[in-house]
């Protein structure tokens, strides 16, 4: 899989198409992000396995923002698995990168890594190499009434308390973009002082993720947690709450399975 993609990008680079290629680069046993400028340092792209599936991601898609800002009329490639294209559509969607100057080259996370996180797609439309697999939605995060989810937030008060407001949620977050950011409002978190045990902090950031319909469910958020707060989880509750359904894991596979209905039965009629 990793040699497809690194053939994949050596022709765009031949090709002029882009500038450079945004992945993960291994050197020893560290995995880090890497602005790839010629073939042959593809030779140490990395997927982000470095012992499991998946455990040395980055949000490369937020990188990516900040080379582009620097260079603004140049293209570039960046590997993305499912989650991170789903971030890409949403950095289009406001203009933090624009579309025309940016090549994804995407490869499919396998189905144990997609179990891990109940990832509802696990896999981009910009596939280059890897196999498509079903994606998981649903498990311990389905409620039913709205009264199950109220009970469900209230047993979320003890959890509140345990976030130390590092930030680290917000600052591994793909899709964080704003400049003025609400979390650092001295009325959340007054400087100087121990941080408040109080759900403030993060039903704000949960509030914001679903009110504006960001989240993309790519757990990065989970696995920088000092505290093992499951943020997905949170997030997928409030959206339930506040009526936000659709942009739920299930919602999005929901509307996905609706579309290939819809074009399955378009094509046979």
């Amino acid at each position: 899989m990793k040699e497809q993609i690194q053939q994949h990008v050596k022709n765009l680079l031949a090709e002029g198409k882009i500038k450079g290629f945004l992945g993960l680069r291994q050197q020893g046993t560290d995995i880090g992000p890497h602005l790839f400028t010629t073939a042959d340092e593809l030779e140490d792209l990395s997927l982000g396995d470095r012992q499991d599936p998946g455990d040395s991601r980055y949000p490369l898609d937020k990188i990516l923002k900040r080379i582009a800002y620097k260079y603004p009329t140049d293209s570039f490639g960046v590997l993305v698995r499912g989650c991170d294209e789903r971030a890409l559509q949403q950095l289009f969607a406001v203009s933090m990168l624009h579309r025309d100057r940016v090549i994804p080259v995407g490869f499919a996370c396998p189905p144990e890594l997609a179990e891990q996180h109940q990832c509802w797609k696990p896999f981009p439309d910009a596939l280059v190499a890897g196999e498509v697999s079903p994606g998981i939605v649903g498990g311990e995060d389905a409620v039913g009434s709205q009264l199950d989810l109220l009970g469900k937030l209230q047993e979320w008060f003890d959890t509140f308390d345990r976030c130390v407001k590092c930030y680290g949620c917000r600052n591994i977050c793909p899709v964080c973009y704003c400049h003025d950011c609400t979390l650092e409002e001295t009325a959340l978190l007054p400087t100087g002082e121990i941080p408040p045990a109080n759900p403030n902090f993060l039903m704000t950031r949960a509030m914001h993720m679903v009110g504006r319909s960001l989240c993309i469910y790519c757990g990065l958020c989970e696995e920088v947690c000092p505290a093992d707060i499951p943020l997905k989880s949170l997030y997928k509750l409030v959206s339930k709450i506040v009526g936000q359904e659709a942009v739920t894991p299930e919602g999005r596979a929901a509307q996905q399975e609706a579309i290939g209905k819809t074009t399955e039965k378009a094509a046979i009629g």
